[in-house]
């Protein structure tokens, strides 16, 4: 027998016992928003921390940051020829509210109609076992076929502000070959997919101020420009009728679809309709030449996040603004780079703010899209092992949202992520009454036991 099947057999009749240790992990409430559950953010740093332990790692470690721990455990008995993997995950979960929108206690996990419901059951404590159990059957006979390395955080929900410091003091101790990001999803329970591609983002505000306090528009609307008048012509320019964005070079970087990417994108079930019903509206826009799902997840956009400029309140107040704030994001696709973004922003204020305004523009955030070759050896490896466990061919999706430490590790680490996980669209993730489907939990152990064989092979 090889050590795929035994591995395989062993995670088969073990699926209960696997279950059990999720909803044991599940139970732990590690909100890493609130303060009052640091003691639990520790408990399930060093629950993970137990697990790998009987693994027979060469290091495992709770490590301290300036914030929450982070979780770290090697695997080098594979050998010096066979690839290392970084396996990334996050052991943190949002906040519950509101409550008395759970049908049961967020973390007393319930089974139901096939499903396990918690906070974090599908972000992402379900994925995280689903590895660490892959990992236990392949090792109950026989060594691993890679190396591994698990860099798991306690701060993801909270937008990782100890990650950055810790992969550059810790750089020799997380080089990989790449890394398996397990905070992912899938299209269906029956439609297994891979996610090939991340668009990133540059989030910035843009201050614009005129005269130094609010006026009366009636003694001085007219020669006084009006700064709220102003950002809104600004924002207007930034789109023409056909919803490209007109920042300059905004484009230059670009990689247009190839014909294969557009016929993989319209074999996806993310019909115009369906698009249309998620975002409950009767109408879609955005760039013309384009379909939904290629404007969602392949095109960059520019977007108001926010505004804000003189009277807000109820009834009428006739004040001219002293300032006008906007917020505005735009999302990159791959050879984006938020940098140029940042200067091809700089130069369109400078050329539409008249003179009598000042501005000034701040960055709020800024992440790289992520890409993988669907030739590479990983992603080959991934669309096998689904298909071995699915037993149907596999659709290729892209993600129009950010994954920053995708970014992250591709700029520290110099190596891609491949996002496999099982997550399903209506997870309810961030919300009440968040779930795992259980079949998925288990294919999902299945899914990478294979993967590690066919990367390994």
């Amino acid at each position: 027998m090889s050590s795929r099947q035994a591995a395989l057999e062993f995670a088969h009749k073990s699926m209960e016992d696997f279950l059990e240790d999720l909803i044991l992990f599940l139970k732990i409430p590690s909100i890493s928003m609130l303060a009052e559950h640091d003691p639990d953010i520790r408990m399930a740093a060093e629950w993970l921390a137990s697990q790998i332990e009987k693994f027979r790692f060469n290091d495992v470690a709770v490590i301290s940051t300036d914030g929450h721990p982070i979780v770290y455990g090697s695997y080098d008995k594979a050998g010096k020829n066979a690839p290392t993997i970084l396996v990334y995950g996050h052991y943190d979960v949002q906040p519950v509210d509101p409550i008395d929108e759970w049908d049961s206690d967020p973390f007393m996990p319930q089974i139901r109609n096939g499903n396990l419901y918690a906070r974090g059951a599908s972000d992402m404590k379900g994925q995280i076992v689903a590895h660490l159990k892959a990992v236990e059957s392949y090792l109950d006979s026989s060594d691993l076929p890679v190396n591994i390395k698990y860099l798991i955080e306690g701060e993801e929900e909270i937008g990782s502000p100890s990650l950055e410091n810790f992969m550059k003091q810790h750089e020799d101790l997380l080089q990989c070959d790449f890394c398996l990001n397990a905070d992912s999803g899938i299209l269906g329970v029956d439609t297994p997919s891979l996610t090939y591609a991340l668009r990133g983002i540059a989030y910035f505000e843009i201050n614009l101020f005129g005269p130094r306090s609010d006026l009366h528009s009636g003694t001085f609307g007219g020669p006084v420009i009006n700064p709220a008048n102003v950002i809104a012509q600004v924002i207007a320019a930034m789109k023409d009728e056909s919803g490209r964005v007109m920042l300059p070079g905004f484009y230059d970087d670009v990689v247009e679809l190839s014909t294969v990417e557009r016929e993989n994108l319209a074999q996806l079930p993310q019909t115009e309709e369906w698009w249309k019903e998620q975002s409950r509206t009767n109408a879609l826009g955005g760039e013309t030449g384009y379909s939904a799902t290629e404007r969602a997840t392949s095109r960059p956009t520019l977007d108001v996040n926010g505004l804000f400029s003189g009277y807000i309140g109820k009834g009428s107040k006739t004040v001219l603004p002293a300032r006008a704030m906007a917020k505005i994001s735009m999302r990159l696709v791959p050879n984006q780079d938020p940098e140029k973004i940042h200067q091809s922003l700089e130069i369109f204020l400078n050329e539409h703010i008249p003179a009598g305004i000042t501005w000034e523009l701040s960055d709020l955030s800024m992440a790289l899209p992520g890409s993988i070759d669907l030739d590479s050896t990983m992603a080959k490896s991934a669309v096998r092992a689904l298909e071995s466990v699915w037993g149907k061919s596999v659709l290729y999706k892209r993600e129009g949202g950010t994954v920053p430490v995708v970014g992250l590790i591709k700029e520290i680490l110099g190596v891609d992520s491949l996002m496999l996980g099982f997550g399903l669209p209506d997870d309810n993730l961030h919300a009440p009454n968040e779930k795992f489907h259980v079949k998925n939990f288990h294919r999902g152990i299945q899914s990478y036991i294979h993967f590690m064989n066919n990367f390994a092979n």
